[in-house]
């Protein structure tokens, strides 16, 4: 099984923007339509601050990976981080989401990326495939975030 990945397209909006609000509202994630166009079209029309694939056919995507960019003086120049991965349910447990992310982690390899992090649930089980794709926990680490829009 090789699963497809296609770096999405404006044309591509509509069927993302359906995914992304599936994965949000599986994830308690509160966010109105408008917002959600303004942090995804961007991406599709070439922002150099990030990109989403889709994962499977264009035209009946089965989930999709978002990646936003930025840069580290300690890892030696860009690296990026998973946003958002999402696969429908009805597929998931078949081995798409390892091949997707094996596959993406090539691209962003062969593209300079130096690093790629992400953001896990520690009791989540989908901790064990990232760790097979090489992630690896950062015990001394732990991610922190403010949100500005509240400042």
């Amino acid at each position: 099984m090789k699963t497809k990945l296609h770096m999405a397209r404006p044309e591509d909006l509509q069927k993302l923007l359906a995914m992304v609000a599936a994965f949000h509202a599986e994830s308690g994630v509160v966010q109105d339509d408008e917002t959600r166009l303004a942090a995804v079209l961007p991406l599709l029309e070439g922002s150099p601050l990030g990109v989403v694939y889709i994962l499977g056919p264009r035209n009946a995507p089965v989930g999709y990976v978002a990646i936003s960019f930025g840069w580290s003086i300690g890892l030696g120049g860009i690296d990026g981080f998973i946003d958002e991965f999402w696969i429908r349910p009805a597929v998931r447990g078949k081995g798409m989401g390892g091949e997707a992310l094996s596959a993406l982690i090539r691209a962003l390899s062969d593209a300079g990326v130096r690093a790629l992090h992400l953001e896990a649930d520690r009791a989540s089980p989908v901790g064990r495939l990232y760790e097979r794709l090489g992630f690896e926990r950062r015990e001394n680490h732990c991610l922190m975030s403010a949100d500005l829009t509240r400042h």
